[in-house]
């Protein structure tokens, strides 16, 4: 994985670490939300709501606009190019222990098969 690709997944990462910012993530994946409505789904203050959006706005995760009837009112959505860099690293990860749960599965049952003195 490239560096640029790497910092991408640490701050995916980092931004889902808090559980409120994961819930944000799910109501998200179901349709863009009002800053407020998704304070109200989460029964947490606007101020908190307003620091965990700017978290997954600096993260990438989520994208703000404004409706053209109010400018004052900020709706959110999710962006999947953070979880497509995630999803490759992932990927690669389980290659990664799948080769190696297989060698260590072949070294077993060669040593099985030889016997302890051997």
């Amino acid at each position: 994985m490239g560096r640029a690709s790497s910092v991408a997944v640490d701050r995916t990462l980092a931004a889902l670490a808090d559980p409120h910012r994961r819930r944000v993530v799910d109501l998200l994946a179901q349709r863009p939300r009002a800053a407020g409505e998704l304070a109200r789904e989460l029964a947490i203050s606007p101020p908190a709501m307003s620091r965990h959006l700017k978290t997954l706005r600096i993260s990438g995760l989520v994208e703000e606009s404004h409706p053209e009837f109010d400018a004052r009112v900020r709706i959110y959505a999710l962006r999947p190019e953070p979880m497509v860099h995630l999803l490759r690293w992932l990927e690669e990860s389980e290659r990664l222990w799948s080769a190696q749960l297989l060698a260590f599965k072949a070294h077993i049952e060669t040593a099985a098969q030889t016997g302890p003195d051997a």
